[in-house]
């Protein structure tokens, strides 16, 4: 799974699994992993106490899941971040 990802891919995937605010979705759509892929990453790449803080944190979270969202929350774009390129994010 994680042969073909980068380190840097790898540390923006959980940088992006522990925002609030994106969405498993967003995930698929720059790195082709589903939402079972991000978790069993995120089990092998973080220690077990972050690894437990993290899975109880976005169990069931609404806004880590687009179907579970009440609301449109648009395009958030963080202000070190430059631009969206291709299907990569250009990091800092």
């Amino acid at each position: 799974m994680t042969g073909n990802l980068s380190e840097l891919d790898i540390d923006r995937i959980i940088e992006m699994a522990w925002e609030d605010r994106t969405p498993f979705d967003a995930i698929f759509w720059q790195f082709g992993l589903n939402e079972a892929q991000v978790i069993k990453l995120m089990r092998n790449e973080l220690k077990p106490s972050s690894w437990r803080l993290w899975r109880s944190r976005v169990q069931g979270r609404a806004t880590k899941h687009t179907a579970l969202r009440e609301y449109e929350v648009g395009r958030h774009k963080c202000t070190m971040q430059r631009q969206i390129t291709g299907n990569k994010i250009s990091k800092r």
